[in-house]
């Protein structure tokens, strides 16, 4: 086990997956849903995207399978789809449309497309082909501590690092999630 177990693959997956999900550049939206339910199911969220997550992990590549879609090509499609997301995090400008929100329940906006959306599902697939399954899913659980801690102290955060320190955050995460777009396209071409 300790083989595979890389903590240097954990940390590369864990800062990926960071950038992709995004949590601190969605405290607004966050916010902003707290607002309008009154209060937000930061367990159930995070249950419900972790478990999309491993999920997808463990039968993503089967679905792949299924299409007679091999993980290095969708490991480029992934690739291009990370480099948008970057842009739009870099540019400030939407690309992707976003589903419509759902005012029934917190974790349906949160859970999924927020937390693990398409980005994050494509991600997931995608670092298959260049990390060992077993630190994808520390770097998942890592990633859902994180998403916890923020969801039930963003309004502590929206407070401490107020609205520039949000878009330096998101400027500079796009740029890193712009170089690991490039990385996954040029390993797997």
């Amino acid at each position: 086990m300790f083989e595979v177990l890389h903590f240097k693959e954990i940390f590369s997956v864990t800062l990926i997956l960071f950038s992709v999900i995004d949590i601190v550049g969605s405290i607004p939206i966050v916010i902003d849903l707290r607002k309008k339910m009154g209060h937000i199911e930061s367990e159930k969220a995070t249950i419900v995207a972790g478990l999309l997550m491993v999920v997808f992990l463990f039968i993503g590549e089967g679905i792949l399978r299924l299409f007679g879609i091999d993980v290095a090509s969708f490991a480029v499609a992934g690739g291009l789809i990370i480099f948008i997301i970057g842009m739009e995090m870099i540019l400030g400008r939407d690309f992707f449309k976003s589903e419509p929100k759902s005012s029934t329940s917190s974790v349906v906006p949160l859970a999924f497309p927020l937390i693990a959306g398409a980005g994050t599902l494509t991600t997931i697939l995608s670092l298959k082909a260049e990390f060992h399954q077993l630190n994808i899913l520390i770097g998942i659980v890592l990633n859902l501590v994180f998403v916890y801690l923020v969801l039930k102290s963003s309004n502590w955060l929206e407070r401490k690092i107020g609205e520039n320190g949000f878009n330096v955050l998101r400027k500079f995460f796009g740029i890193i999630l712009l170089a690991i777009s490039i990385k996954l396209i040029k390993t797997n071409i």
